[in-house]
């Protein structure tokens, strides 16, 4: 069992195992288990001033690096490298970074769309394991280290960009 479900079942958070095939995105992952990618949150570890700090948001959404680097604080802060990953977070495999700031130690950020469905399902720290539970769940045992702020692009600012 992974690392993830270990510390889900000691906290007493009620979820839902998913086995798929390797997926390396939590796009990928969304295909593999059969579900829209909205219903799927991607956790996208950020490098700051004092460490890690980890952007959750849906998988159907980009980062907004600018917006993220207000929310924290820090206007150096920077998408986290695949090294200082694997050094840092040795027992989650690249690209399966699961919203979990207690088990990781480092403070979470939650883009407010995420909290529009009522579950989520996320990497388990293994490109083959995912797991769906209560958005609320997520959030509720964690909440002294979470943060709501936007930290995704709308829409029509990804449409002014592109026109130039």
């Amino acid at each position: 069992m992974s690392v993830v479900r270990e510390h889900l079942e000691g906290q007493g958070v009620p979820f839902e195992p998913i086995e798929h095939k390797k997926a390396y995105t939590s796009v990928a992952a969304a295909r593999a288990c059969d579900i829209d990618a909205s219903e799927v949150v991607k956790t996208v570890a950020v490098r700051v001033e004092d460490g890690h700090a980890l952007m959750v948001l849906p998988a159907s959404r980009r980062l907004d690096l600018r917006r993220v680097q207000a929310v924290v604080g820090d206007r150096h802060a920077r998408l986290a490298t695949e090294t200082e990953l694997l050094r840092d977070f040795p027992n989650v495999e690249l690209g399966a970074m699961p919203p979990l700031a207690l088990l990781l130690g480092v403070p979470l950020y939650v883009d407010p769309e995420v909290l529009l469905h009522e579950t989520v399902v996320f990497a388990a720290g293994s490109q083959t394991q995912s797991v769906k539970l209560r958005t609320k769940d997520l959030l509720q045992f964690q909440r002294e280290q979470v943060t709501t702020a936007p930290l995704t692009r709308q829409a029509e600012e990804d449409h002014k960009d592109w026109l130039g």
